[in-house]
């Protein structure tokens, strides 16, 4: 399973859900559950602008797991 790993990113940084969220332009009920992986699809464009906030690459979003 693929999961995004925003969480640990924010915390390595030192910023918040709250900053992210405020930055993203979102509604916070969308924007919790697509960092807490409980969403089936996510937007490009989301991805993209995480990517530009968090000041990394998309392959850092994720992480691969053995889960089912």
């Amino acid at each position: 399973m693929i999961k995004l790993r925003v969480l640990e990113i924010l915390k390595e940084k030192g910023k918040s859900k709250y900053w992210l969220w405020n930055q993203m332009n979102m509604s916070y009920q969308n924007f919790d559950k697509m960092v807490k992986n409980q969403t089936q699809s996510i937007k490009f464009e989301n991805l993209d602008l995480m990517c530009e906030i968090l000041e990394c690459k998309p392959n850092d979003l994720f992480k691969r797991t053995e889960e089912k």
